[in-house]
């Protein structure tokens, strides 16, 4: 059972001046008296987290951390200390150590990082922004088309570096960036493609009819919302106007007027488009 880092549901052996003792086969372990609820006693089950004292002495905590070994997370600089690195608020009275070794630039106070959490040669629990090692490529468990969740981590020329799933490593390239995320912003996306080696593409939009009519419709509602049914939009409108107005491409956004066009529901002018 790994120990450190995870919740557990221990049952309070004893209790002592400086805290209740949990009971576990490899060892009681303390939880301290600040930490005790009121109404426990020997023999109440408590929900608790586990990890290591300033003594590398496992220690049990009922405070419950941003997130546990395992998990990503986008979490706040606190401090940095000149010798060892960065102190992450992660939800407990001890700070969560971002070494400097594990940091792809310099952080600063109030900062967010995206981190994965994980446990260093000493069995310490300490946060990474080097991502890439802990991801792993598709599995049976993806297919193209399924919905994933998403949280950018890092912006390449070919476009952003995403964990899927909290788990896998994907990349979601410029053509499907509208906007510009932050590192660390969470979204919803799609399976585009998985190449051989478990790559995975990743898009932000369904594909397909459906997303054509989501377009057109997506344009026809900000027709009908804007002031005389009128949006200064065309095709010769840059991406970033398009995008910051419908959040769309500009491929998208042609595709969808000129459906509209042919449908005639809008009329075209030098300055934009208007519902007739």
């Amino acid at each position: 059972m790994q120990l450190i880092g995870q919740y557990h549901r221990l049952k309070i052996a004893r209790i002592t001046p400086s805290g209740a003792f949990l009971a576990l086969e490899e060892g009681d372990i303390l939880l301290p008296g600040k930490f005790i609820p009121e109404d426990a006693s020997v023999g109440t089950e408590l929900e608790v987290f586990v990890y290591l004292d300033s003594e590398d002495r496992p220690v049990a905590t009922v405070q419950k951390p941003y997130a546990v070994v395992g998990d990503f997370a986008l979490l706040t600089v606190k401090d940095t200390n000149a010798k060892v690195g960065s102190f992450l608020d992660w939800g407990l009275d001890k700070d969560l150590l971002l070494p400097f070794g594990e940091q792809l630039a310099p952080v600063k106070k109030g900062e967010q990082v995206l981190v994965r959490v994980y446990l260093d040669a000493s069995k310490r629990i300490a946060a990474t922004a080097r991502l890439d090692r802990f991801l792993k490529p598709a599995d049976g468990t993806l297919a193209e088309g399924d919905a994933v969740e998403l949280f950018i981590y890092a912006y390449t020329d070919l476009g952003a570096k995403v964990v899927v799933n909290n788990r896998y490593g994907g990349m979601l390239f410029r053509n499907e960036l509208y906007t510009r995320p932050k590192a660390g912003e969470q979204l919803r996306g799609y399976v585009r493609k998985i190449h051989g080696g478990g790559k995975i593409d990743i898009t932000l939009r369904k594909g397909g009819a459906q997303e054509a009519q989501t377009d057109r419709d997506l344009v026809l509602v900000a027709l009908t919302n804007a002031a005389d049914g009128f949006l200064p939009l065309n095709d010769k409108s840059s991406p970033e106007v398009i995008s910051e107005l419908l959040k769309l491409s500009k491929k998208s956004f042609k595709k969808a007027v000129g459906g509209l066009y042919r449908e005639g529901l809008i009329v075209m002018a030098d300055d934009g488009i208007k519902l007739k």
